[in-house]
């Protein structure tokens, strides 16, 4: 008895093995294929329902899809109405996985057949490279899948005719309520439902459990999948507690409508079969499937709504400029950097006003004060936070756009910096000369959420050449009117250290635009790698 418990468990550990390296391989291999789609298709809760499900399928991941859409809801690539289409639609796609193994693990029983493709798997990602690598990483763990699925079986099998559903809690409210709170417990432990789907699914098969018991199993694994959620967004952005409530409250109406169509279903599905469920493992995935579509169907129509709802229950109230920064994208690289360069643009559209208000000789220098520290604590929580993000060059784009956020924020703390002397900017308002030459500076101020970049970059870029070239000429007329006598030494080196401020932060200005719209996306290179003047 204790080796086949062993077995069990060993069977349980494999597949579990098995769905995260199928996983991990899948979305090195599709990842960036998944957020293409996620980004071209979602125009609506119902397209995202849709997008939602194939990607899910496709990686055997939800949380992969769910961490991916919150980055898109940072960006703001997507509103948040769309992104619960998104959310809605994965718990769809992740029922492929009971698909799969009732169809080709348990049917077609291919345990023993793909124990060589576990081999070759892993030679493919030991010496392959590139999407080879990827591919026998997902090899690999599409044959642990089965391999342990085998055991799981064998282990069950020796239980057949001793443990039998009325070892379990009685097919009656109470027994299910029961039967649901342990799928949830199973799903806790094991975190993933596809574990104790497969597992209900092997145990049905045995005759160790009934249809009906498998069933609330399966309502409670679904329901499971929320606490998971929910503890993983504890201390993280606004967005991801949004998105984890949204979750939580979606799959608890759904799991309600699950039980209560339980009973109609397994009397619809033993009509239907002769007075008996014979075939039960299959019907078993399809209320999987059915229930979770039928909550899509009836929620879509009020996505709206039940977003408004969610943004109510978990209003945002941190920190404006930071609110994207959730320490759980960091996890995907990709949707760290998603959240990271809008954050990057709306601290330069701070920044530049606070440039704009600083040369404005009607604003007092002091009254800039808080804002100045605003931008500077933005800067460097975005800076820690950028640190932490890891993208190798496999990857072209997301790595220069990693670097382009980090350029960016290298040039908006040389801003700030200079920012905080106010001995040379009230030098640039006492003199007629300099305060003409700041003028395009306090233009720029102004920089929109729809601001055109590309046409800031080339204006930007315009005024730092014209900005170098009138330091030229300023040099040499203050030298010679301190030669003359006409101004003192000191106010002449205080008015070139003023004109220097100002060439330099009309650069920093430039070079922030110009690795701004790299960061974005919006440079149209696709990754390749960008001219970069001499000076950074």
């Amino acid at each position: 008895m204790t080796g086949t418990i062993l077995t069990v468990l060993g069977g349980i550990g494999l597949f579990l093995l098995g769905m995260i390296v199928l996983t991990d391989g899948l979305k090195s291999l599709a990842g960036n294929t998944m957020r293409a789609a996620l980004a071209r298709h979602t125009q609506s809760p119902l397209s995202g329902a849709v997008a939602g499900a194939a990607t899910t399928a496709l990686v055997q991941s939800s949380s992969a899809t769910t961490v991916t859409v919150v980055g898109f809801v940072g960006a703001g690539l997507l509103t948040f109405p769309q992104a619960l289409g998104v959310i809605f639609g994965a718990n769809i796609g992740s029922t492929a996985t009971g698909w799969l193994v009732t169809i080709l693990g348990l049917k077609l029983q291919l345990g023993a057949i793909v124990l060589p493709l576990v081999f070759v798997g892993v030679l493919l990602r030991l010496f392959g490279r590139g999407r080879v690598r990827h591919i026998g990483w997902a090899m690999a763990g599409f044959s642990l899948l089965f391999i342990g699925l085998d055991a799981l079986q064998k282990g069950m099998a020796v239980f057949e005719g001793t443990v039998t559903p009325t070892d379990f809690p009685a097919d009656d409210t109470l027994g299910r309520l029961q039967l649901i709170l342990t799928g949830v417990v199973i799903t806790l432990v094991t975190q993933a439902s596809s574990v104790g789907v497969a597992t209900a699914l092997v145990a049905l098969g045995a005759g160790a459990i009934s249809f009906p018991q498998a069933a609330a199993l399966v309502i409670g694994m679904d329901i499971g999948t929320t606490c998971t959620a929910a503890l993983a967004t504890i201390g993280g952005s606004t967005a991801m507690r949004q998105t984890g409530l949204a979750h939580v409250i979606y799959n608890l109406m759904t799991g309600a409508m699950a039980f209560f169509l339980l009973t109609p279903y397994a009397t619809f599905v033993s009509w239907l079969q002769g007075g008996q469920i014979g075939n039960g493992q299959i019907a078993l995935v399809a209320f999987h499937t059915t229930f979770n579509v039928l909550g899509v169907v009836l929620i879509l129509p009020f996505a709206g709504a039940f977003a408004k709802l969610v943004q109510w229950l978990v209003p945002d109230r941190g920190a404006p400029l930071l609110r994207r920064l959730d320490q759980r994208l960091l996890a995907d690289p990709q949707a760290a950097i998603d959240a990271a360069a809008p954050t990057v643009r709306e601290i330069a559209a701070e920044a530049f006003a606070v440039l704009a208000s600083a040369l404005s000789p009607t604003v007092d220098y002091t009254d800039g004060a808080e804002a100045r520290e605003r931008v500077g604590n933005a800067i460097d929580a975005t800076r820690d936070y950028l640190q932490k993000v890891r993208t190798g060059d496999e990857i072209a784009l997301p790595h220069r756009r990693h670097i382009a956020c980090m350029h960016a924020l290298d040039h908006l703390e040389r801003l700030d910096s200079r920012l905080k002397q106010q001995v040379r900017i009230d030098a640039i308002l006492d003199n007629e000369a300099l305060s003409k030459a700041a003028e395009p500076l306090r233009l720029a101020g102004a920089l929109p959420a729809d601001a055109d970049l590309a046409a800031l970059e080339a204006t930007l870029e315009r005024e730092s050449l014209l900005l170098e070239e009138r330091d030229r000429r300023f040099r040499e007329e203050t030298f010679d009117a301190a030669a003359l006598q006409r101004v003192d030494a000191d106010t002449a080196l205080l008015r070139l250290d003023a004109m220097r401020w100002l060439q330099r932060s009309g650069y920093h200005l430039w070079r922030i635009v110009h690795h701004l719209r790299i960061a974005l996306g919006e440079d149209g290179q696709n990754g390749e790698p960008a001219k970069v003047p001499k000076m950074s």
